[in-house]
């Protein structure tokens, strides 16, 4: 006879098999894809806020989000594994030190921001070296022999040219036009 909690983890695989759910944490903003049914209709409704809590009960799990609407604040709780919840997308990771956020609900403006967490890169750090990768079946390098560069020199004649331009069209820049009268 099976019990309820290997019930339960049947039909999280039986879920997870059927759609992604990412990783996500209180403080994250996401964006939740609800089902929403009219008559005999049906669509997909987005709903993106900040998590501020996270619960894990198995298939009792839940997650609730809230966004500011309209100068109001708007919380949704979803069900993890529910069939409402079409979609789960990530935007932004959020650094936070707690599991429940339910500070944001008396805090409206800037003091309601949360930083966005900075993601390190592995492998770069200073004490870890990478070893260079070395492909066989690449053809080897041929270096080409250097060509000489020929410079040419202008001729005196075409430098006093070029002075001689560069002098005329500084005289009428800072030559004024005489119709417009100067103001005193």
């Amino acid at each position: 006879m099976k019990t309820i909690e290997e019930i339960n983890q049947a039909n999280i695989k039986k879920i997870l098999s059927e759609k992604k759910i990412p990783e996500f944490f209180p403080g994250d903003i996401i964006k939740v894809g609800v089902r929403i049914t009219e008559g005999k209709r049906e669509r997909i409704q987005y709903f993106e806020g900040v998590c501020i809590a996270k619960k894990s009960r198995n298939i009792n799990s839940s997650f609730t989000v809230r966004k500011i609407s309209f100068g109001e604040g708007v919380e949704r709780t979803f069900a993890l594994y529910s069939p409402i919840v079409d979609s789960i997308k990530v935007t932004r990771s959020g650094k936070v030190r707690r599991a429940k956020l339910y500070y944001l609900r008396d805090r409206t403006g800037k003091s309601a921001r949360i930083a966005e967490k900075i993601k390190k890169k592995i492998g770069i750090d200073i004490g870890v070296q990478q070893e260079p990768v070395i492909e066989e079946n690449v053809a080897p390098i041929i270096k080409k022999p250097e060509v000489e560069a020929k410079v040419e020199t202008a001729s005196s004649a075409e430098v006093k040219k070029d002075k001689d331009i560069k002098a005329k069209t500084a005289a009428k820049i800072e030559k004024k036009p005489e119709s417009i009268p100067e103001k005193k």
